[in-house]
């Protein structure tokens, strides 16, 4: 397996990984990633600002992610609970698996080496917030040790469920 940043030959792969997963989300109901969000551009920005990583197996992309360490404005309000710390975090963002590999245990390996590069970066938390009715990705979040947080709300007034998780 190897983790590492993206560049822009991964464009399509990562956005055919995306596709798949907004419709995962339509055929579920659940209203995540249905308003163009992401596409090309916002995938593009982040290979720019070396925010975006994928995940390879036997030489192929399966996984892809954004990571930032440059803080998260809507995760400057929080409502119904509180953060666990106010210290520097790490944001995951944009977190999808080949749809043929789920449930492989492919996103926790990915955790995993980004909490490798926050301690390499002497970064001890990691927030991420997904929709409410995304219960796979609150699954994920649990099973790595994620705590449930409280309500942040998009920059489109969207709520989502937030989680922290210290290490």
């Amino acid at each position: 397996m190897n983790f590492r940043k993206s560049n822009e030959n991964d464009i399509n792969k990562i956005m055919e990984m995306i596709e798949e997963a907004k419709e995962y989300f339509k055929s579920n109901n659940i209203d995540q990633w249905q308003d163009g969000y992401p596409n090309y551009q916002i995938i593009l920005d982040d290979i720019n600002k070396g925010y975006s990583f994928v995940f390879i197996e036997k030489d192929n992309i399966v996984a892809s992610v954004a990571v930032s360490f440059e803080g998260e404005n809507t995760y400057d309000k929080i409502y119904e609970g509180q953060w666990l710390s106010i210290q520097s975090y790490c944001v995951i963002h944009r977190l999808v698996v080949d749809s043929r590999l789920k449930g492989n245990g492919i996103s926790s390996k990915i955790i995993k080496k980004i909490e490798e590069i926050c301690l390499e970066n002497n970064i001890h938390s990691i927030k991420i917030d997904t929709h409410k009715k995304n219960l796979s990705m609150q699954k994920l979040l649990k099973k790595n040790n994620f705590s449930y947080c409280g309500i942040i709300y998009l920059e489109s007034k969207a709520p989502r469920v937030a989680f922290e998780k210290l290490f």
